[in-house]
């Protein structure tokens, strides 16, 4: 495991001679101050600000005619009707009344626009900003905002997936890995420690104490990411926190109003395990893919999402924790404009739609849109690296923070695009 490096690094000259960024700081006397003492400063200022991230993941790509941005009258829609939201002027598709009455705190993106048509590699881009390349392994979105934003000594996962795998953590090692929760109407197994605390420490002593000849032989990264996983797991077991995954927990009335499906239960999950402190939670939706048969699909499919999702902004909102929470409603893409001879929809990258909510983002409003037949975006485009800046900005991160990568080069968080501020 290659250990992350700040962005900033001691006075030096480089070796042809120039004087380095930070040395032209310190000529300059703005090094005097502290600079790297700043930078740490504002680290521990964000993750005293208990900020968190959920991602609800539509894998397989939402049709965005079936869900936000709806184009009645027009020969691409569909028999799919559009009903009012709690915002006089916006609509969304009628398999969605509960989102439609939660508007009032979501920003919708219509005029998303990507450039993967795959499904591995546009789910690729859109948990990274970044298109799979050869050398590099990009980490999760989840694991860099852990990184950023996580305690240091959290007892619980930074990062947990629900309901399925995700991206991991590539370069920045275990430590922020995401933990995979398959079922979310029971809790993980072996939670329970199988022995005492006491007798666990000492199990792992000794675990230590036998590796150590093989940290000196060379493998000491191998053996730092296997103490690391096995400390952390301890951790959890013994943790009092761990009860946010048992659902038991709450009451019947909140479970129902979360729905019973695994996703609905996903979502409290969710919720219970941000309270719990932890940063970033994915749930994920399979069953998008919609190539045939779309409409009967998505009657199964969309209710329990539209449930779980305004159960979730109602919950968060009335604990407090939507104010500190990112809420992000997306897939990987969106489906084609016109049906194609199967009654589905395939794969649309060019233009679709997402939702956001909580941390900053001004619920209520549109940004952007595509034409009248939604075949392409004909007002304020926004790329995947401007909606990982916008991520970046609700969350207090710098998007150009850089860590060493996996390849021994800097790898920022974004590379390129900017905010969307109409969604703040």
């Amino acid at each position: 495991m290659t250990l992350p490096l700040q962005t900033c690094v001691d006075v030096r000259l480089s070796a042809n001679g120039v004087v380095t960024r930070r040395g032209f700081l310190a000529a300059c006397g703005v090094a005097g101050l502290g600079l790297g003492g700043r930078l740490a400063a504002r680290a521990e200022e964000l993750k005293k600000q208990n900020r968190a991230c959920i991602l609800l993941w539509m894998a397989g790509g939402p049709s965005q005619f079936e869900t936000l941005d709806p184009k009645p009258g027009a020969p691409t829609q569909g028999p799919t009707k559009a009903v009012a939201t709690a915002v006089p002027g916006i609509q969304v598709a009628e398999h969605m009344p509960r989102m439609a009455g939660s508007m009032k705190d979501l920003a919708v993106i219509r005029s998303m626009t990507g450039t993967e048509g795959n499904h591995g590699r546009a789910t690729y881009l859109l948990h990274t900003s970044y298109a799979p390349s050869g050398g590099i392994v990009h980490p999760g979105f989840g694991s860099l905002v852990a990184q950023q934003l996580g305690e240091a000594d959290f007892d619980l996962p930074h990062v947990v997936s629900i309901s399925g795998q995700t991206i991991g953590s590539s370069f920045l090692g275990v430590r922020y890995a995401p933990f995979v929760v398959t079922n979310p109407n029971q809790p993980p197994d072996n939670l329970v420690p199988p022995v005492s605390p006491d007798r666990l420490d000492r199990r792992l002593g000794l675990m230590k104490e036998l590796e150590a000849p093989l940290a000196r032989s060379g493998a000491a990264p191998l053996v730092r990411d296997h103490q690391a996983l096995y400390d952390q797991t301890a951790r959890m077991a013994l943790s009092p926190r761990a009860k946010a995954f048992d659902l038991a927990g709450e009451p019947e009335k909140v479970r129902d109003a979360y729905g019973r499906s695994a996703f609905g239960q996903g979502c409290l999950m969710a919720r219970r395990l941000v309270e719990a402190g932890v940063t970033f939670v994915e749930v994920q939706s399979p069953g998008w893919d919609t190539h045939s048969n779309e409409l009967p699909a998505l009657k199964k499919l969309i209710p329990p999402v539209d449930q779980g999702t305004a159960a979730l902004l109602s919950d968060l909102k009335d604990r407090g924790l939507l104010d500190r929470t990112l809420v992000i409603w997306m897939g990987e893409f969106g489906r084609m404009p016109r049906v194609n001879l199967t009654a589905g929809r395939d794969h649309y990258p060019q233009a679709f739609s997402l939702a956001l909510a909580g941390s900053g983002v001004k619920g209520g409003h549109v940004v952007g849109a595509t034409d009248a037949n939604g075949e392409e975006v004909v007002e304020r485009p926004v790329t995947v690296p401007d909606l990982f800046c916008t991520f970046c900005k609700a969350l207090g991160i710098d998007p150009r923070f850089e860590n060493q990568s996996n390849v021994g080069r800097p790898l920022k968080v974004v590379e390129t695009g900017k905010a969307v501020g109409e969604v703040f």
